[in-house]
């Protein structure tokens, strides 16, 4: 789950932004709404964590921007002003959730996960990728192969998803960098190697093809189909 923190304070900023990423989120930090423009034009986001009180931008029109140009992003507020009013008018003008500072990134982070299984129930198609013997559930973070739940880190199912959602198009390794890191994360140059690994270890060779050149793409469901079965005689 890729998050873009607005947060002009520095503790907060700092603190937050390296809590959720000990939780497994990825999170890109900003510090004002003008970098945010600018944040929210290059990259995808899951949702967006606005702090109200920007130094150029007021929290409130950045949201109102966001929405009169379509971007339907989630929007959890974060913000001093605890009124019942503030979080009315923030609801009203397109925020999704609303979280007083001081706050417990405990409750950030399960708000978070509540906010993804609510977006996920809206289209229950969006949630549900079958791909062969593979089932993906993006709003429970889930996968079954062949009908067995697999444990995949958080890393792990952020790369079978991005692969999962471009089929049957190769995707290239920048695209997977993007989708796995934020923009200060250090990545290892081999590290989206190891990971396509794990995924073809825990659910079988031929789920993730090399591309040479270009990326990886994942197989045809026939294909995905003969690996399940050759792993079930395997087991057997």
């Amino acid at each position: 789950m890729r998050l873009l923190l607005i947060e002009d304070e520095e503790v907060i900023g700092r603190v937050t932004s390296k809590a959720l990423q000990d939780m497994g989120f990825t999170v890109d930090w900003v510090r004002s709404g003008r970098e945010a423009r600018t944040a929210v034009r290059s990259a995808e986001f899951d949702v967006l964590l606005v702090d109200l009180g920007l130094p150029d931008v007021p929290g409130e029109k950045l949201i109102t921007e966001l929405r009169s140009a379509k971007v339907n992003t989630p929007v959890i507020v974060l913000t001093a002003r605890g009124q019942v009013a503030d979080r009315v008018t923030m609801l009203d003008l397109g925020a999704d959730d609303f979280l007083a500072k001081p706050f417990d990134v405990l409750e950030l982070a399960a708000r978070l996960r509540a906010l993804r299984r609510r977006v996920s129930a809206l289209n229950d198609v969006n949630d549900v990728q079958k791909v062969g013997p593979l089932e993906l559930r993006s709003g429970s973070r889930s996968v079954r192969w062949d009908g067995r739940p697999v444990s995949l880190t958080a890393k792990e199912f952020d790369l079978l998803e991005a692969l999962v959602l471009r089929r049957p198009r190769v995707v290239s390794r920048a695209q997977l960098d993007e989708a796995l890191y934020g923009w200060d994360d250090e990545v290892d140059s081999n590290a989206i190697d190891v990971y396509v690994h794990y995924l073809r270890r825990k659910l079988g060779a031929g789920l993730i093809l090399t591309v040479r050149g270009k990326g990886y793409r994942i197989a045809p469901d026939d294909v995905l189909y003969l690996e399940a079965q050759r792993g079930a005689k395997e087991s057997a």
